[in-house]
Order: structure tokens, then sequence, then C-alpha cells
């Protein structure tokens, strides 16, 4: 039996009155305090207010109190003239050379890199510096999507397991003829390649002389006004089709109209001031003979770019159980939606597309393209896609696949695939009532195990490198404090840019990846940075490492989690059933407080259980389901320790195992589950095997709890 009587699936909040109606009152009106502060839209950029503390490392990784030029060395030619003494003065120069608007060049630099040098190092498309010129010869690729990289079940259904997918053809890798622009930059500018894609100032100005030359195809006037280039920025994006190419040109309007102001990841200051009554000539897209998009069956909002390809619904040969990619499905009319979970794909765009329309293979519901945010969708929303590992997350959330890679050298992400994650999220989002927090919008890494035996195997995408920080401030949700020292919770939030703790992995096992920002903060034993780190003892045997894939010892930029103590400029969470340190000082802290709810074993019990779905009571199936069993995780809850609660959830499973989804049931059941924050992931506990409590505390905790 559950406690009380609520509204499932909705965040909570504190403030819970000592009452039995009090409680569920509670449980039923909660909003905001476990989300962050609402706000307007995100502008172009917004930065945080307090820079935070580079975490401490071992004395070979970069020193904690390094400065981000001392992190990233400038990039330089040998033998060459000295360049522009700033990222701003290298954009005025370009601008004037080739007669561009300089609003405008700091505008798309923006939308593809925030005008970042990332180390010189390759996008996942080939890209290099602030104007994201291009060069196929160094093009990244994997052997296959992630799913198919693990001994993880991508369905994550024992009544149905599918086992490690594996494609029933391998795709073949190809060369967009986008991926050359280096080449044409250096045709037009006489700059060698090598150097447009190591020199950040001859980058700016390849991107620069491959706008005028835009601008001359399209017959149009080399204008110091930037509403007369609104055909060349389009042409800029790559895009094959005008919704793509125009709705590119939008958002770097957007940044003209609205300004932005940010330091670089090699220690510029750059800035673009706001312009809000330009407009644009939209008709001058009309010209560049792009073609029409088709976007029908699509759900997106409006003016993002969608294109429907879909993952194919039809039987195998075998068993009638044999069939793929997804489940058909009614939601949210038979089911709930309550999860976005963002994934990346260790894979190009066009071999992931191949990869999706595959029947024998998985699936998930978008993939977006990294070189200009096109999006493409596979199932829709209503269906159930075979992408999170877990049966339960699956039946319950949507995925979308962001063409990248978690650890490659460089492979970063550019704005326009944020912009167009965030602006696809929000509008999944408000469709169906899903909340704008870490609780409900994940990562493949925070999604839990279905059993003991799974937890080893789940993914870890996308990893360490995804600016969660900076994705919450385009979905208009950033990450800020909701209350003082006694609030009880803390809120993860690192200064992503400075912020460069050591991994490695990257290319090869032990060997240090190259300096890069990270939105995770690494966990310690003990309020040292010498002390071991905290171990998982469902991830691996052993203790936790420094490997890139290694999240066992992380917490991660929006995860909330219950305070346990702090001494000096460290703070202890309560993480995985044990106590865990992060370095937070004072003065550049890599956490905010917060309030909320929480969680902790029942009075007179020693330890709560701890569940990786939230599957209902074996009363609650009809005779023609078999009864899933609820199996314990390998963590436990231990008592006097406290856990951030995301949600309420009464116990459900999504019964499909046959290609007729006339077979197909929704078992709704009546007990009661709180997920919780419980490591790097979340987890699910029993309401009646917890006390439901304010996170707020009498006093700070300057001392450790318990």
């Amino acid at each position: 039996m559950s406690k009380g009587s609520l509204r499932c699936g909705r965040p909570v909040r504190s403030g819970l009155a000592g009452s039995a109606a009090g409680f569920v009152a509670a449980i039923t009106l909660v909003t905001l305090v476990l989300t962050p502060v609402a706000v307007a839209p995100a502008r172009a950029e917004s930065t945080q207010a307090e820079s935070t503390q580079a975490e401490a490392v071992p004395t070979e990784a970069v020193p904690a109190d390094a400065t981000p030029a001392e992190n990233v060395p400038a990039v330089a030619t040998p033998g060459a003239p000295p360049g522009p003494s700033s990222r701003q003065e290298s954009f005025a120069t370009a601008a004037e050379t080739y007669g561009v608007p300089v609003a405008v060049l700091l505008g798309v630099s923006y939308l593809e890199s925030r005008w970042d040098a990332n180390q010189g190092l390759p996008s996942v498309t080939a890209g290099y510096g602030p104007m994201h010129l291009t060069d196929a010869r160094t093009a990244l690729s994997g052997t296959v999507s992630h799913h198919g990289g693990g001994a993880e079940d991508p369905r994550g259904d024992d009544a149905r397991p599918s086992g490690p997918p594996r494609p029933s053809t391998e795709p073949a890798p190809e060369q967009d003829p986008r991926s050359w622009t280096a080449e044409e930059a250096a045709r037009l500018t006489g700059i060698p390649v090598a150097r447009l894609t190591q020199d950040p100032a001859a980058n700016v100005l390849g991107g620069a002389a491959l706008l005028a030359e835009y601008q001359r195809d399209l017959r149009a006037p080399a204008s110091a006004d930037p509403a007369d280039w609104y055909g060349a920025v389009a042409r800029y994006s790559g895009a094959e089709d005008d919704l793509t190419a125009r709705r590119f040109a939008d958002e770097v309007f957007s940044v003209i109209k609205e300004g932005a102001s940010r330091v670089t990841d090699d220690g510029f200051e750059v800035s673009l001031p706001a312009s809000p009554e330009i407009a644009p000539r939209m008709e001058q897209v009309d010209r560049l003979g792009l073609r029409a998009a088709e976007a029908k069956n699509t759900e997106y909002p409006k003016r993002l770019p969608c294109e429907w390809l879909p993952a194919p619904y039809q039987l195998l040969p075998g068993s009638p159980g044999s069939y793929g990619n997804h489940d058909l499905s009614d939601r949210p009319r038979n089911q709930r939606i309550e999860y976005i979970v963002v994934h990346d794909t260790e894979e190009t765009y066009d071999r992931t597309l191949r990869l999706v329309a595959d029947p024998a293979y998985v699936s998930w519901h978008y993939t977006i393209r990294s070189a200009d945010g096109h999006v493409a969708q596979h199932v829709r929303a209503r269906d159930v896609a075979w992408h999170a590992g877990n049966w339960y997350v699956n039946a319950k959330s949507i995925g979308i696949e962001h063409e990248g890679f978690l650890a490659k050298a460089g492979a970063w992400y550019t704005e326009a695939m944020y912009r167009s994650s965030a602006r696809l999220v929000r509008y999944l989002a408000k469709k169906y009532d899903i909340p704008l927090d870490r609780a409900h919008i994940l990562g493949h890494d925070n999604v839990p195990g279905t059993t003991p035996a799974t937890v080893a195997g789940m993914h870890v995408d996308p990893g360490p490198y995804w600016n969660w920080g900076h994705y919450f401030e385009l979905l208009g949700r950033p990450f800020r404090a909701t209350a003082g020292p006694r609030g009880g919770l803390v809120t993860i939030r690192t200064d992503y840019a400075r912020h460069r703790p050591r991994y490695t992995g990257c290319e090869r096992p032990g060997v240090d990846c190259p300096p890069h920002g990270s939105a995770s903060v690494r966990l310690h034993t003990e309020p040292n940075q010498d002390a071991p780190l905290v171990r998982d003892i469902g991830r691996k045997p052993g203790e936790s490492t420094y490997d890139v894939y290694d999240h066992g010892a992380r917490a991660t930029t929006g995860q909330q989690f219950a305070l346990a103590g702090r001494r000096g400029a460290w703070t202890a969470i309560w993480y995985l059933g044990r106590l865990a340190w992060f370095r937070n000082p004072h003065d550049r802290p890599t956490a905010v407080n917060a309030s909320g709810l929480v969680v902790t074993p029942r009075r007179g019990l020693s330890a709560a259980p701890v569940y990786g779905r939230a599957y209902p009571e074996p009363e609650a199936y009809p005779p023609n389901v078999p009864v899933q069993a609820i199996v314990p995780l390998q963590y436990t809850i231990p008592e006097g320790q406290r856990y951030s609660v995301g949600a309420a959830l009464r116990g459900e499973y999504y019964y499909a195992v046959t290609f007729d989804p006339a077979t197909h049931r929704v078992v709704r059941g009546r007990t009661v589950y709180y997920q919780i924050q419980l490591g790097h992931r979340v987890a699910y506990v029993m309401a009646d095997d917890v006390d439901l409590l304010p996170s707020a505390v009498k006093a700070p905790r300057d001392e450790v709890a318990g």
C-alpha cells in the first residue's frame, strides 16, 4: 500500500504540513523548488555571475588556479607576422578586410562556436575554429552508434530482451560536400588550410571571405547594413533545404538583435552589442535554390527545421516477438511522458540515419545534426522507442540523439545544435507537461540500470563535456540558488569554460585528455584532492578512476543532492549510500544552495532498498500479463542519510512483447515510488520504505552530518 493519495509524476516541493492532508497537498502542489528559477527565455548568452574554481586535481593535471589562457595555450603559426591582439580585434580586422558587417561576422561565429577556438581541434563535423571552417580529411567517425557499442540492451525489458543490438549491415562512410569550406576559404584568402584551421585569427579571416563570396554570388551589395546579409548567412549554414537555412539565419540574427558577451575558452573577452531594430531581408533565401523541406508527420516547434525519416516498424524472421525497431503505443493517453533523454550518437549524422532506418536495429525519436541544428524525427512521441536501456524509462520518455562523441579529442558540439535541441525540448516539455529540471531532462548516463545485473552495462553518454549549464540557459531555466545555507540541498553548477578537471582515456586508456570544459565535479571520500574517489559498487569492482567513461564519482550540473556537511572549501553530499566530498570554495562555488524534499529510511529501518524501475505490485497485473519482478539494486540508503526527491510516481508497466499492439497493456499499481538523485544516476524508492521530509536544516552544516 502507498502513503496517502497523490497525483504522481510531478516534482515535489517543500513546506509540507504535519498532517496527512498537508502531506498530500505538499506533493500535489509541487512546482519550483526542485526546478531552477523560471525566467524568460535565455538571451543569446548569459554568462554565470559567479565564476567557479577549477576542480583540484593531481599535480600532473591543469593547476586549479590556472587562468583560461594558461589552461589552453594560444595557437600560433611559426614564422607568421604578429596577428590581432584579441579575438574582438580579429573580428574587426576580418570585417574590414572583406567588407562584411562585424555584427554579421560575430553573429555567425557565435552560432557556430560561441567564438571559441576549441584548441584547434575539430567538431564532430570536422569544423575548426571560431568560424567552424570544415576540412573533410579530418572528419571523425566511429564504428557504430553508441547503442551498439556495449552490453546494454536498449529496450531494457526482461519480458522481451533484445540483447545488444547489431545493425543488419554496416553503413558505409560518406563524405558530405559541405565539409570543404576550409579549402574554399584558402582559395579566397591565400592562407593555407593548416593555418586556417589552427590559427583563430586566420580562421576568422577565412569565414569573412566566405561570407563575402556568398554575398557576391547572390549579386547582393557589400552593404554595411547587416540586414542585407540574410541570404549569405543562410548559405553559410551549408544546409540543403530552405527551412534549415532559414532557421540558421534566424538564430544568427536573433543573436545580433539581442547581443551577447562572454569570455572565450582561450581567455578573450568578446562582445556583440544588441541591435534590436534590425529587420533582415529574408526573401534572399529564395535565390539560393535550396530544396523545400519535407516536414509532414513531424512534431516540432514553429520554424525549427525537422523532417520525417521513419524508423521501420515491421516483423522480422522468427517468433511473433521478433520485430523492430520500436513499439506502438498511444501516449500520453495511455501513459504519461515523464522524461526527455539526451544522447550523443558516437557516429556521424548520415550513418546514424542509416542505422535508425534498419528494422533489425534500435530506435530513438529524434536526431539533431551538429553543423546546422537540423532535426530528423524517426518515431512519433506517442510510440515507445528503444533507446534508454531501461524499459520503464523508455515507456515514459522521448529520446533525442545529438550528432557527437563523448570523448574524442575535440568533437565539440556547435551552438546551432544546442539551440535546436533546446528549442525542441522546450516544445516537447510544454506539449507533454514535462518539468524542465534535471530530474526529468536526463542524460543517457543518468538512466538507472533495471536490475543489479544490468547496472554495469548502462551507457555513459553524453558524458562530462555536455554543457548542461548552457543548455538550461537556452531552455529558459538557468540554475540559480533557491535557498540560503540552511536549505539542505545543493545544486551542482560549474563554470563550464573555466572548470577543467582531469580526465583520461579520450584517445587511449590512461592518457590524459586535452583540457576541456566540464559540467561535472569529482567526488572524494575525504575533503582532500589526494583522497580516493568515491566507489560505485554497481559500476565496476575496485576504485573509481579519472577515465572519461567512468562516472562512478561524479556529480553534474543541475543535479541536486542532500547536503551532508561542509568543511572549509569542501562540501559533502550523500551519494550512492556514502559520504562524498567535492571542492566548492565560497568565493568561487561549484554548487549553489537549494531546498526541496528529501527521503530518509523510515524510522525503524536500518536501510531502505533502491530500485531501477517503478513497477507495480504483483496484485496489479491482470491474468494475461506476466508479473514483472520488483528487484532491488545493489545500493541501499543507510539510516541517517538523506536523498533529494525529484518526483512521485505510481508503479506502472507497459506490456508490449508482440508486433500486434492489440495485445499491449498498461498495468497500473497502487505502490508509490519517489524518484531520487542516488548518485550520477537517478533511482526509485518505495514510499513505504522511507520518510519524506523537508530538506531545510536548523543550522548551516559546518561539519559532517551524522
